[in-house]
C-alpha cells in the first residue's frame, strides 16, 4: 500500500515526486510509502526547447531533463519507487484508498497524483467522469482537463500540470506538481500548512 502514488514523470510528476521525497526527515513523512509510474513517453518535454525558463541555460532540451530528473529523484530519494516502463490502465476507487491497474502490475495506494499529459488521448478507466474540455486550450486542439479545485478531482484523488487545466508552460506545469505536493503534506501534517526548503547553513 502506497500512501502516494504519482502517475506521470514529466513536469509535473516529477516535481511532485521531489518535493515529497524530501519532506522523509520530517516526523510526519519518514514512514510514508511513495512511488511514481515513470511514464514518459507522451510528455510534451520529448521534444521541447527552453530559452524563458529561469534557472534554465538557454538551449536547454526537455529529452534532457527527463533523464536528468529521473537520476536527481533517484541520487536524492531512493526511498521513493520508481515504476518504469508501466502504462496505467484503470484507477478504480476502494474502500483502502484506490487500485491502480497497469499493463503489469496492481498497486494500492491512499493517495493518487495524476500528472499525465493533457490529450484526448487519455484511456485511463475510472476518469471518464471527470473529463472535460480544456479551459485554457483553444477548442480545435481538443485538449482536456480532469474536472478539479485547487487540484482535487475527488477524495484522495489529485491532477497536476496541463491535466489539472493549466497552461502548457513548463514552469507552470512543475510548479502545479509542487503545490499538489506540499497539499499532501499539509494532509499528513494534520492539517497545518506544510512546504520543505533547503537552507544554506550560516553556522
Amino acid at each position: 500500500m502506497y500512501d502516494a502514488l504519482i502517475i506521470g514523470g514529466g513536469a509535473a510528476g516529477m516535481s511532485c515526486a521531489l518535493v515529497l521525497g524530501s519532506a522523509k526527515p520530517k516526523p510526519f513523512a519518514e514512514h510514508k510509502r511513495i512511488g511514481i509510474i515513470m511514464h514518459q513517453k507522451t510528455s510534451h518535454l520529448q521534444n521541447a526547447l527552453f530559452n524563458n525558463v529561469l534557472g534554465l541555460s538557454p538551449g536547454t532540451l526537455g529529452s534532457d531533463i527527463l533523464e536528468q530528473g529521473k537520476i536527481q529523484l533517484k541520487n536524492l530519494y531512493p526511498h521513493v519507487d520508481h515504476i518504469d516502463k508501466e502504462k496505467v490502465q484503470s484507477i478504480l476507487k476502494s474502500s483502502e484508498g484506490f487500485t491502480i491497474t497497469t499493463n503489469k502490475h496492481s498497486y494500492l495506494s491512499k493517495t493518487v497524483i495524476i500528472a499525465v499529459g493533457y490529450t484526448n488521448l487519455l484511456t485511463i478507466k475510472g476518469l471518464e467522469q471527470y473529463v472535460e474540455p480544456h479551459p485554457r486550450a483553444p477548442k480545435e486542439k481538443e485538449r482536456i482537463w480532469l474536472k478539479n479545485e485547487d487540484h482535487v478531482v475527488d477524495n484522495g484523488l489529485y491532477v497536476a500540470g496541463t491535466l489539472a487545466g493549466w497552461t502548457s508552460q513548463f514552469a507552470i506545469a512543475s510548479g502545479s506538481g509542487s503545490q499538489v505536493a506540499t497539499d499532501v503534506l499539509t494532509l499528513w501534517n494534520k492539517g497545518k500548512p506544510t512546504k520543505v526548503h533547503d537552507k544554506i547553513s550560516l553556522v
